[in-house]
């Protein structure tokens, strides 16, 4: 029996990596963990709390509450102390502050913790913006998506306008600009590619064929392993 595989999917905003890891997770029939939403999760909620700017409190925030994921017919629902708020995490306004949240050392320890709890057991595909740096860092395989920042933005403004979001495309394009300028330097866990990743530029690939070559480098890493059983 094959051992079990953990697959970390990283990269910068809009590149990608939620619809290829959900995609692969059906096809494989592996867990799909988005460490982003646990983020996301954590912003919506110190912006409705009206704290998101004060650390401190967003600190104990993370230190007092519960996140759960579940990942049902092709959509990560996304519950915090039970209450689910799937529909309040991918808005303008937590696109704006989630970079900050997520660069708070604290929040990334606290959430990193339950992340690796989630891989334990193996069969996973966990996607995020360090998850093949220092979530799981020995992943069986790490993959690096990329796209231009134009087809990025335009991606992200196909996503606003498809749930009746009014955001101007020069708008989305300057925030995904300074996402990726937090995001790369922030000092706790920076966006960068692992060294043992496989980068994969999504520009001009639709989800098939992005698909299609990550599968290929599962199949490889399956017969690794039968082989060594």
């Amino acid at each position: 029996m094959c051992k079990k595989i953990v697959i970390a999917i990283d990269g910068p905003a809009a590149s990608g990596k939620s619809s290829v890891a959900k995609n692969l997770a059906e096809k494989l029939g592996f867990t799909y963990v988005d460490t982003g939403a646990m983020y996301r999760a954590i912003t919506y909620l110190a912006i409705r709390k009206n704290i998101v700017d004060d650390v401190d409190a967003v600190i104990d925030l993370v230190k007092n509450i519960k996140i759960e994921l579940k990942f049902e017919n092709g959509l990560t629902r996304v519950f915090i102390n039970g209450e689910e708020v799937t529909e309040h995490i991918r808005t303008p306004e937590v696109n704006a502050k989630v970079s900050e949240v997520s660069r708070i050392p604290e929040v990334r320890q606290e959430l990193v913790k339950i992340q690796r709890k989630m891989g334990e057991n193996g069969n996973l595909v966990a996607e995020g913006r360090d998850t093949t740096t220092v979530v799981f860092p020995n992943a069986d395989l790490k993959i690096y998506l990329t796209a231009d920042l134009d087809e990025r933005a335009t991606r992200r403004h196909l996503e606003y306008q498809e749930k009746g979001n009014n955001v101007s495309f020069d708008e989305v394009k300057e925030n995904l600009k300074k996402r990726d300028t937090i995001d790369s330097q922030r000092k706790v866990s920076p966006l960068s590619k692992a060294e043992d990743a496989y980068e994969l530029d999504t520009t001009d690939l639709t989800i098939e064929q992005e698909i299609e070559n990550i599968i290929k480098k599962v199949e490889e890493i399956k017969a690794k392993k039968e082989m060594q059983n």
